[in-house]
């Protein structure tokens, strides 16, 4: 899965061989036990002094971006990727310092909504700077059925789940833009004759979004962890 590209449902369109499933996993997947939730210690790190001093990632966090229509956005969640990588954890033992982590880190980005300018950033971004062997990157573009855009980020985490608690890998999750998300559910909503809540969006909007963010985080016994970046353009 790393160094693929997939669309929105999860079919590769980067011209590569087909995927051979080892497993065959719901993409709904569910909420971690809070019990069995380990504590947040190291650090991912984003290459983003702002960030990491102030407002630092822990592995199994997470923490969004808000952003607003014209702001840098999608170069911010490219630079991410880009620089994005572990805190190595060095332990004491007999007066010497002993790398304790192995470069066992993965991105999975999910971009929703987005147009084909967008969508060729990032590809072209991934490839050319050779972050692109560490990241699994989903691609639902603006033009794409709106059902696809509703189950871009259920496939992309549970990718992450995979590579995670499977793999063993710390998997950094980036989900752009949840407001194109939230947008769908709404006209979904719609077309089932719901009832509307606030500007339109359904009355389970929240927590239908737990039911994502609540995704991240370390288990306990497991050797991975998930860690998510949500970015969100706030409406007007």
């Amino acid at each position: 899965m790393l160094g693929r590209i997939f669309n929105g449902s999860g079919k590769p369109i980067d011209n590569g061989p087909p995927i051979l499933p080892e497993a065959y996993l719901d993409i709904s997947g569910s909420s971690i036990n809070p019990s069995e939730r380990t504590y947040p210690e190291e650090m991912i790190q984003t290459g983003i002094s702002t960030i990491d001093v102030m407002n630092s990632i822990a592995r199994g966090q997470k923490i969004p971006l808000f952003s607003a229509a014209g702001l840098p956005h999608n170069e911010i969640a490219a630079q991410i990727c880009r620089q994005a990588g572990l805190v190595k954890r060095l332990e004491k033992s007999d007066n010497l310092l002993d790398d304790q982590e192995e470069d066992n880190f993965a991105i999975v980005f999910a971009a929703m909504g987005v147009n084909m300018e967008t969508a060729q950033f990032f590809k072209r971004d991934f490839e050319e700077n050779g972050s692109m062997e560490r990241v699994t990157l989903f691609l639902n573009l603006a033009n794409d059925p709106t059902i696809e855009r509703i189950i871009t980020p259920r496939i992309a985490l549970t990718t992450a789940e995979y590579l995670a608690y499977e793999c063993g890998k710390h998997v950094l999750v980036i989900l752009t833009d949840m407001s194109s998300y939230a947008d769908a559910l709404r006209e979904v909503s719609a077309a089932r004759e719901e009832v509307p809540g606030r500007r339109g969006y359904p009355g389970y909007m929240y927590t239908d979004l737990a039911t994502i963010y609540e995704r991240a985080g370390r288990i306990e016994g497991r050797k991975g962890s998930i860690t998510q970046i949500p970015i969100l353009t706030m409406p007007n």
